[in-house]
């Protein structure tokens, strides 16, 4: 099972968050949100359906999160993560998507025990974010027993 959420870049993605990635419905960014990869996210964690929130919420779920951001060249930069779901997670956010190296969970949080962080990042993928290049979050995820939801 999937979810896709569309967003852009902007010309204070950092991408230096050592421990966390989000994606935002905010229109803005100041340069202290690190680990902030895009802005006016046309959806929130809130909007996902439930069978996807259903089979996050197992600590053996994987959670894939592959970002494409896409220039207005048309060159493309793509990055996957795979993080794991948690009992815990809610999806009650309205604003951010946030995927967590450690285990941590909040209504922003949309994967845990991620296997990379902002900071992880290729920087030709946040280069082309700080350009403003469209980005496209495909999250999926893969329930403990091995087929796709």
């Amino acid at each position: 099972m999937r979810e896709v959420v569309h967003a852009r870049g902007h010309e204070n993605v950092s991408a230096e968050h050592g421990s966390t990635f989000e994606i935002t419905t905010d229109d803005w960014l100041t340069p202290a949100g690190d680990c902030i990869l895009a802005v006016e996210a046309d959806r929130a964690p809130t909007a996902f359906a439930d069978a996807f929130v259903d089979a996050c919420r197992n600590r053996d779920a994987t959670i894939r999160a592959t970002l494409t951001a896409t220039t207005d060249e048309g060159d493309t930069h793509t990055a996957t993560i795979v993080g794991r779901g948690h009992p815990e997670l809610s999806f009650e956010n309205e604003r951010s998507h946030v995927g967590r190296t450690s285990d941590y969970v909040d209504d922003r949080t949309v994967l845990v025990d991620a296997d990379a962080a902002a900071a992880d990042l290729d920087r030709d993928l946040v280069d082309a974010l700080a350009a403003g290049a469209d980005l496209r979050v495909e999250l999926a995820v893969e329930p403990a027993d091995g087929g796709m939801a």
